[in-house]
């Protein structure tokens, strides 16, 4: 049965069309890929599908000029970028597609005949091979663009077989039928399929859907559903050392880019440099203005030295982009370029495109030689040392911590001619160090980073005990993670949100009986069961 699905009720005021160009440009995201999303800005006469109950209409324009068309386009590509998909703003590219390979979203002024909502669209109708399109009211999203490109992504994830993301509360009751996301700032984020308009990164998601709070709804496993006929995007650069793409310095600067295709694609480069000089590194998420604004990315790099040993991740906390400012010696670097998660966006669907830019300023040599940091698991406890050669006098040095990957801090402060620490970590499973280091001559300095794991650990948040004796359930998580308790027929008695350590989960609905409880990082998640007494 074919079932409509109403996006969410825009009742905007109007405001004057803007007459657009009569020449819309002819932009392609992948003009090799065999399955067409057609973004129609011109106008079309609908008839003969299933929206022409009333008989025939015309839709009028955009009413969009050529600047806002291709922002539509850049924002509703960078969307889409990591599927073997062309979106596209070009008839001839649509009509050669197959007709169950195709769909034409009409983004027109001209909403009347359906009534006041920011687009509409027949779910799975992309595979009906009949070309019923989709609609996106430009008028009544008052000319947006930001908006308009919005319902065009959420329209034609539609046509691919996607309801809603919606929002429940701790009880099931639903919230809202669009969930909004949250946060604020260039990493607020909302799902694709929820309401995207007041967020900056809007994402695929993998959350319940508008038919119940345990209806989860992996959005990327349906668009690249095989009923769809297209899957992801072929991978472009390698994930390992012996396939690394080389980026090679041209006046002492590299230019290069890449699409991180899947929530498990990492790409690497590597680099060289003659000699010893400050090394910088501007990694971009594609994005439509200032603030990254359009962006799907929020990057994640690593530096690497020639042994493949971590010298150190950036992942700036409130940005999207990441920055190197280092200094480095002669040698060959490797740089390894991924997709994360943030405190408001899940690691889920951080895809998409970036570029890099390299650029090298030679400079005097390092006082310091050698700043290296070695770590062993000896039983449950953890075994650090450090070699530090160096001309200048060491007036501080601190080993750090991090138990999520990225967020290090102070472990010890010892004294200056200590070169090793062992301790017996409390509830840790998995941590990375790295020794901070300060000389006399003002200049810090950090050492490579390692990570010590228990012997078959996974790092997971795990039960504390699964036979309870009170409300109060206590869950040890590496990280952050969500957790949904529920009784033995499936029915949520609370859900939230677990940080790192100790969480302490107090539930006046968990009464005598088996109860499980599930853990999720949008990636992974895990079920255990505890007995309440």
């Amino acid at each position: 049965m074919k079932t409509t699905i109403r996006p969410i009720i825009m009742l905007l005021s109007l405001t004057a069309v803007l007459m657009v160009n009569a020449q819309v440009p002819l932009l392609s995201s992948h003009p090799s890929a065999q399955a067409v999303v057609f973004l129609d800005f011109d106008g079309h006469a609908v008839t003969g599908t299933s929206w022409n109950y009333n008989g025939p209409f015309a839709c009028g324009t955009s009413g969009l000029n050529n600047s806002q068309i291709t922002e539509v386009f850049n924002r509703v590509a960078e969307d889409y970028r990591p599927f073997n998909l062309n979106i596209t703003t070009d008839s001839t590219k649509f009509l050669a597609a197959p007709p169950n390979r195709r769909m034409r979203v009409i983004l027109t002024v001209t909403s009347s005949w359906y009534g006041a909502a920011g687009g509409v669209a027949f779910v799975n109708s992309f595979t009906w091979g009949d070309d019923n399109p989709c609609f996106v009211f430009s008028a009544l999203l008052n000319y947006n663009v930001k908006n308009i490109s919005e319902a065009a992504s959420h329209e034609a994830g539609h046509t691919l077989g996607l309801f809603h993301q919606s929002s429940y509360d701790t009880n099931c009751n639903k919230l809202s039928d669009y969930y909004a996301g949250e946060g604020s700032g260039e990493i607020c984020w909302a799902p694709i399929m929820g309401v995207g308009y007041y967020r900056n990164m809007t994402l695929w998601n993998n959350g319940p859907n508008s038919y119940g709070c345990t209806n989860y709804q992996s959005d990327l496993d349906i668009i690249t559903a095989a009923s769809n006929g297209f899957g992801y995007r072929t991978d472009d650069h390698s994930g390992n050392y012996d396939g690394a793409t080389t980026a090679a310095f041209s006046n002492n600067e590299f230019t290069t880019s890449g699409v991180i295709e899947k929530n498990t694609d990492v790409d690497v480069f590597k680099f060289t440099m003659l000699s010893f000089g400050r090394f910088q590194l501007s990694a971009i998420p594609y994005n439509v203005g200032t603030g990254n604004i359009g962006s799907d990315l929020d990057l994640q790099v690593t530096l690497y030295n020639t042994s493949q040993a971590l010298l150190n991740v950036f992942n700036p906390g409130t940005l999207l982009s990441s920055v190197i400012d280092t200094s480095l010696g002669a040698g060959v670097y490797y740089i390894k370029v991924e997709g994360k998660g943030n405190q408001y966006a899940p690691n889920y669907a951080s895809l998409g495109s970036y570029s890099l830019l390299g650029q090298a300023t030679p400079g005097s040599p390092l006082a310091v030689r050698k700043l290296e940091l070695h770590g062993s698991l000896n039983g449950d406890k953890h075994e650090l040392n450090w070699v530090i050669d160096a001309d200048e006098k060491i007036t501080q040095q601190s080993l750090e911590i991090a138990t999520d990957g990225r967020n290090f801090q102070p472990l010890i402060q010892s004294a200056k001619d200590v070169r090793s620490y062992v301790y017996r970590p409390y509830n840790i499973t998995s941590a990375q160090y790295r020794l901070n280091v300060t000389f006399d001559n003002g200049r810090q300095y950090y050492s490579n980073v390692v990570k010590i794991q228990q012997a078959g650990a996974t790092e997971r948040p795990q039960l504390t005990a699964t036979l309870i004796h009170s409300n109060t359930i206590v869950v040890s998580s590496p990280g952050n993670y969500n957790y949904m308790i529920m009784d033995i027929n499936g029915k949520t008695i609370s859900k939230g949100k677990l940080t790192n350590g100790i969480n302490n989960i107090h539930s006046s609905d968990v009464v005598s009986g088996l109860y499980m409880i599930r853990f999720a990082d949008n990636v992974q998640q895990w079920t255990d069961k505890f007995v309440r007494q």
